[in-house]
């Protein structure tokens, strides 16, 4: 096998490699044959080229896969492609006087168990006691625990 085969087979199989630890989650397809593709390069090395060539081979491989993974994790690419917004959501913030057990309110999306509700004027995430409930059906809150408000029926 020819120097161009196996130079090229160990450069794409460390793209393939690069993509598997970089872009493609899990251990899949993607790593297992660039890792079979950089191993065949060094066997083809070893056997068609001695055992000299092949030892520079290995050890070029490995030189270049730890420096290419370095600079893959080092540069500022990463920081471009990724998504540079903030989540401004939050789970309910429930101070102890605002909701409280007896509290009625309108259930405003489906509870199915949980979902949104308007309780003395305000919108928080509600979760049924039991069943499910619709949307635009009275509800009653019967237990505040933390963040988390539990409602039922105000017709069961």
């Amino acid at each position: 096998m020819s120097w161009l085969v196996i130079i090229t087979l160990i450069v794409v199989g460390l793209i393939f490699l690069l993509l598997e630890i970089l872009v493609v989650p899990g251990a899949t397809v993607v790593g297992i044959v660039g890792a079979a593709m950089m191993g065949f390069a060094v066997f083809s090395a070893y056997n068609d080229h001695g055992s000299i060539a092949g030892t520079y081979t290995l050890g070029g491989t490995l030189i270049f896969t730890i420096a290419s993974l370095a600079l893959a994790l080092k540069s500022n690419t990463w920081k471009r492609a990724m998504l540079g917004s903030e989540l401004t959501g939050k789970v309910n913030t429930i101070e102890e006087t605002s909701v409280n057990p007896g509290d009625e309110g309108m259930s405003i999306t489906r509870l199915n168990p949980m979902g949104k509700a308007l309780i003395e004027g305000e919108y928080y995430e509600v979760t049924s006691k039991d069943n499910l409930i619709n949307e635009n059906t009275e509800i009653i809150v019967t237990k505040v625990d933390g963040n988390k408000i539990i409602v039922k029926s105000k017709t069961e």
